[in-house]
C-alpha cells in the first residue's frame, strides 16, 4: 500500500510540474546540486505516513523553486508576490549615460521574416509555368542582319579600294603644281572624278566638258590627265583623241565615226574584263563634225550595255569662250579675284549649257566646267615652270620680257591684266625665241 501511494503522489506531482512549466535539465541539475550542498535540516520521519508527507513537501518545494527561477530568468517578469524580479539577465555595465544603459537593458527587436509568396495553381492543372514558344522567324532575321552588315562592310571597303586605285590625291598634287590660275576648275573636276570613281557599277557614264578661251591651259590639263591615268589603269585603257589629227578631212567623218565607235567598244570591253574604268579624252571638240558628235552622243546615253556605262569622257573645246571672256572682264574689277573664280561655275554654267545646246544636242549630257582667263603672273609662272623643266636658268628679266610681248585684255582701270585673246602668240613662239 505504501508503494502504491508513492507512485500516485509522484505521478500527480510530475503532471503538475509539466502543466506549470517546462524546466530545462540544466536548471534541475543546478537545483539538485544546491540541495546536496545544503545540510540536512529536515526532521527525522518516524512513521511511514510522515515519510510520505516529507517526500511530497520536498517535491513541492523543488517545483516552486524551479518555477521561481524560471520567472526570474524571463525579461520583465513579475514574482509571485507581485513585485518585479530583483535579478536581471543583462550584464551589469557601469555608464554615465542613462539612455545607453536603458538601451543595453532592452533586448534587440527581431525583424520578422517575410513569407515567400507562393504561386497557387488550380487543382486540375500541372504545377509548372507554361513553356514560352520560340519564334521561327528570329533566326532568319538574325541571318538577314548579318548578311546586310557584310554587304555594307564590303561596299565601304570597295569604295576605299577604288579611290586608292586611281590615286586621285596624287593627281590633285600634280594639278596644283603644273596648272596655274585654274584652282576652281581643277577642284570641280576632281570632285566629279572622286564621286564617280568611288564605285564600279554606274547607271550612266561620266562626261565632263572643259570649256575656255585659247591659251588658258585646256590641252595642257588634258595631257596631265592622260599621263596620270595611263600610270594607274594602263596604256590601253586611256584614249586621247585629237580631232584635227585623227579625222582631218570632213569628208571622212562617217568613217571616223565608225572607227571611233569600234575603238571605244574594244577599250570598254577590255576595261570590263579587268574591272577598271577607262578614260577617253577628246581634244579640239569644236572642230568635230556632226557625224562624230552624233556618235559621241550615242556613247553617252544610259540605255547601253554595262561596259559602256563604266567610262569617263573628257571633252576639251574652246566653245563658249566669248561668254567666259565677257563674264570674267565684267566681274574682274569687283572685290577679289578669288571670289570671281568661286562664282564662275555657278553663274556661268547654266548660260554655257544653253548656248552649247543650240549648237548640238550632245552638250545636254556632260557637266560644264569653265576655265577662266589667266593673269600676267600666271603666264610668268608658266614660263618659269617650262624653263625649269627644260634645264634652263630661270632668268626673271627675260621671263618678264616674254610675258610683256603678249597681248592682254585690260580689266577696267586697274593694274590687273588678264590673258590675251590673241594667245596664239604663246603657242606659236618657238623655243629659240623664248630663251
Amino acid at each position: 500500500m505504501t508503494d502504491g501511494v508513492k507512485v500516485s503522489v509522484m505521478s500527480a506531482i510530475t503532471k503538475m510540474g509539466d502543466r506549470g512549466t517546462s524546466g530545462t535539465p540544466t536548471d534541475s541539475q543546478r537545483e539538485e546540486e544546491e540541495e546536496e550542498q545544503q545540510p540536512d535540516l529536515r526532521s527525522p520521519c518516524t512513521s511511514p505516513l510522515s515519510s510520505q508527507l516529507c517526500a511530497m513537501l520536498r517535491i513541492r518545494n523543488k517545483y516552486q523553486a524551479l518555477k521561481r527561477r524560471r520567472l526570474e530568468l524571463s525579461p520583465g517578469s513579475i514574482s509571485v508576490v507581485g513585485r518585479p524580479s530583483l535579478r536581471s539577465t543583462s550584464p551589469e555595465v557601469f555608464t554615465f549615460d542613462p539612455a545607453a544603459a536603458e538601451a543595453s537593458a532592452t533586448p534587440p527587436h527581431r525583424r520578422k521574416r517575410k513569407r515567400r509568396s507562393r504561386v497557387l495553381f488550380p487543382n486540375d492543372s500541372r504545377r509548372f509555368l507554361p513553356v514560352t514558344e520560340r519564334s521561327r522567324a528570329k533566326p532568319f532575321l538574325l541571318l538577314l542582319s548579318a548578311v546586310l552588315f557584310l554587304q555594307v562592310y564590303n561596299a565601304i571597303e570597295n569604295l576605299d579600294d577604288h579611290v586608292l586605285r586611281y590615286d586621285l590625291e596624287g593627281l590633285e598634287r600634280t594639278l596644283r603644281q603644273e596648272v596655274f590660275g585654274q584652282q576652281e576648275a581643277t577642284a570641280e573636276l576632281l570632285e566629279h572624278l572622286r564621286d564617280y570613281l568611288s564605285t564600279y557599277v554606274h547607271n550612266k557614264p561620266l562626261a565632263v566638258s572643259l570649256n575656255g578661251p585659247c591659251g588658258v591651259g585646256k590641252s595642257h590639263l588634258g595631257r596631265i590627265l592622260a599621263r596620270h591615268f595611263r600610270s594607274v589603269v594602263g596604256e590601253q585603257l586611256v584614249v586621247q583623241y585629237f580631232v584635227l589629227h585623227h579625222c582631218p578631212q570632213v569628208e571622212d567623218a562617217g568613217r571616223c565615226a565608225r572607227d571611233l565607235v569600234s575603238h571605244v567598244a574594244a577599250v570598254v570591253g577590255k576595261a570590263e574584263a579587268e574591272e577598271k574604268i577607262p578614260v577617253l579624252i577628246f581634244d579640239e571638240v569644236e572642230f568635230m563634225p556632226d557625224h562624230l558628235l552624233d556618235a559621241l552622243r550615242g556613247l553617252l546615253q544610259p540605255q547601253q550595255a554595262n561596259e559602256y556605262l563604266n567610262a569617263v569622257y573628257l571633252l576639251i573645246s574652246s566653245l563658249g569662250e566669248a561668254e567666259i571672256t565677257k563674264h570674267v572682264l565684267q566681274n574682274s574689277s569687283s572685290e577679289a579675284r578669288e571670289g570671281v573664280g568661286g562664282r564662275l561655275a555657278r553663274d556661268l554654267g547654266p548660260q554655257l549649257r544653253r548656248t552649247l545646246r543650240e549648237l548640238h544636242p550632245l552638250w545636254a549630257e556632260p557637266e560644264i566646267v569653265p576655265l577662266t582667263l589667266l593673269e600676267k603672273s600666271h603666264v610668268m609662272d608658266c614660263f618659269l615652270d617650262e624653263m625649269t623643266r627644260e634645264g634652263f636658268y630661270p632668268d626673271h628679266p627675260r621671263i618678264e620680257q616674254l610675258a610683256t610681248e603678249l597681248a592682254y585684255y585690260s580689266a577696267g582701270d586697274t593694274s590687273t591684266h588678264t590673258t590675251a585673246a590673241n594667245s596664239q602668240q604663246l603657242n606659236n613662239t618657238s623655243r629659240n625665241d623664248v630663251w
